[in-house]
């Protein structure tokens, strides 16, 4: 029976995760919806990396790409709900065509998970990648994801003030301006502090 209610589990993390749908109200009252990617859907994704600006494209994926590679396209857009998950947020205002932020993960192996973010520049600094980064993490846990990794530029201040608020770096290595932090949930290792 245990054998039986473990596959249940892995088969329905597999499907589509309605329970990641959510309706936030930001700092500047403008409404997103929050939802998974589905599987393969790369519209999204395209349309988002057309609105950063090179900054931000720089600190998200280490390079200023002006025009997002198909293959990263569909490596983000592959995803199983189990293993490999990305959640978007949409602009409530302009439906599907508002992609404003995307954050991902994908499991590194059986207890950790490489996690990703990046919001659209004038949506920064309103809560969508504290909204996105709370939900994506709860989902990687539910998951059976403890630990989590992060690449980051160096410089990239706001995301470690992002990643501060959910977690405490467990090991740090910075070279040539690329910093890997390895981080857990404050909640998971809290519990365990006397």
């Amino acid at each position: 029976m245990g054998e039986r209610m473990c596959q249940r589990t892995v088969t329905d993390l597999s499907s589509y995760p309605t329970e990641l749908e959510a309706h936030v109200t930001l700092t500047d009252q403008r409404r997103i919806r929050i939802r998974a990617l589905h599987s393969h859907e790369e519209g999204p994704i395209r349309l988002l990396h057309e609105r950063l600006s090179p900054r931000t494209r720089y600190l998200r994926f280490l390079s200023p790409i002006p025009t997002l590679p198909d293959a990263i396209a569909r490596r983000l857009a592959w995803v199983d709900y189990r293993r490999r998950l990305a959640v978007v947020a949409e602009d409530e205002a302009a439906g599907c065509a508002g992609v404003v932020a995307l954050a991902s993960f994908s499991a590194v192996d059986e207890t950790t998970a490489e996690v990703a973010v990046v919001v659209q520049d004038d949506w920064q600094r309103q809560g969508v990648g504290t909204a996105l980064v709370s939900m994506l993490l709860d989902a990687a846990e539910k998951r059976g994801f403890d630990r989590f990794v992060a690449t980051i530029a160096a410089d990239n201040s706001i995301i470690r003030r992002l990643l501060n608020r959910f977690g405490r770096v467990v090991t740090s290595h910075t070279s040539l301006g690329v910093s890997e932090l390895v981080f857990a949930r404050r909640r998971s290792w809290e519990s365990t502090v006397p």
